[in-house]
């Protein structure tokens, strides 16, 4: 198979998927002639034409709000949002609108709508690029959350995203964008969404993440099995639809969970992961769950992310007092 970065795994899904359905569009800001800020769907704007890849203007609502009339007229639309931080001026489409059409019209306008969105730290952008806003959208009912963590996934995935009846707010790691590789098979494949994997497989300590941060985990796996500690690492890909079968396999496993996320502490996703473990197998912890996550601050300056994301060093030491934490 190919090597790909996620980057080429992401455009060869969406070239793939508009090949195969001559429904799907892509719109977004500067995605046609330019080829999209970070050059995702450079070259299809030239191969499909403007009709289906159609630069749209500096008004994440308005996007949002064309993507939803185009898609309960039986269109497929893909949206970039330049950055989930800019989503926010679409939230009113999102969440009152996007989320919740199939269940105000009792059944009878599909929303086949794909919101793709870069976000995530560790890359020096300016404010409002990096910040991780993936839990706020979960309060939308009717709304899917992907986050992949490999470019196999990354393709899988968004063609299984683009394909759901529903809408799905499919978030890219900027970070890995280019650093990410893998082996991605050329052909068509999908990837289910709701379905976790294991990235690493282990017996002391269970490390639950997503998105670039199961990378992390997976560094700090490998300096703590330096150290006599086998961790387990948990990619849930998906955090609507949850994994919950997967989450509970993963904590019988070891009894002692670390959480990680680039979000604040406070209401992030790690919050309902942790509610989710008390609801389904808080007997079988051995101590409690511990979050590491960014600090209850806004997004700092580029100079000082480094302390603000989670790193390996944060992990390690997380998961190094659990695992010796007596039962």
């Amino acid at each position: 198979m190919p090597i790909m970065t996620m980057l080429d795994a992401i455009r060869e899904a969406l070239t793939m998927e508009m090949e195969r359905d001559e429904r799907v569009m892509v719109l977004g800001q500067d995605v046609g002639r330019l080829g999209g800020v970070f050059r995702a769907t450079d070259g299809l704007q030239d191969r499909f034409g403007e009709q289906r890849v159609v630069d749209m203007p500096l008004a994440e609502a308005v996007i949002a709000g064309s993507a939803l009339g185009l898609a309960i007229s039986g269109l497929i639309p893909v949206v970039e949002m330049q950055f989930l931080g800019f989503s926010h001026q679409a939230f009113h489409q999102i969440g009152p609108h996007i989320a919740r059409m199939r269940y105000r019209s009792q059944g009878r306008f599909r929303v086949p709508l794909t919101i793709r969105a870069p976000f995530g730290g560790l890359v020096r952008t300016p404010e409002h690029h990096c910040d991780a806003y993936e839990a706020q959208f979960a309060q939308f009912p009717g709304l899917k959350i992907v986050m992949p963590a490999t470019a196999y996934d990354a393709k899988g995935l968004l063609l299984a995203s683009i394909r759901d009846e529903d809408p799905v707010l499919f978030c890219e790691p900027l970070r890995g964008y280019r650093l990410i590789k893998g082996e991605v098979p050329s052909e068509d494949y999908t990837v289910p969404l709701g379905k976790a994997r294991i990235a690493c497989e282990g017996e002391d300590v269970t490390i639950i993440a997503w998105s670039a941060m199961v990378q992390t985990a997976e560094r700090a796996a490998a300096v703590l099995a330096e150290e006599g500690i086998s961790a387990h690492v948990l990619d849930l890909r998906s955090l609507v639809p949850l994994d919950v079968e997967g989450i509970v396999a993963a904590v019988e496993r070891t009894g002692r969970v670390v959480i990680a996320h680039e979000a604040p502490l406070t209401a992030g996703f790690g919050a309902e992961i942790v509610a989710t473990i008390n609801d389904e197998v808080f007997y079988r912890l051995e101590a409690p769950v511990v979050r590491v996550t960014a600090p209850d601050t806004p997004y700092p300056l580029a100079g000082v992310e480094d302390f603000y994301v989670p790193g390996v060093d944060r992990l390690v030491a997380a998961a190094r007092d659990l695992a010796r934490m007596a039962a």
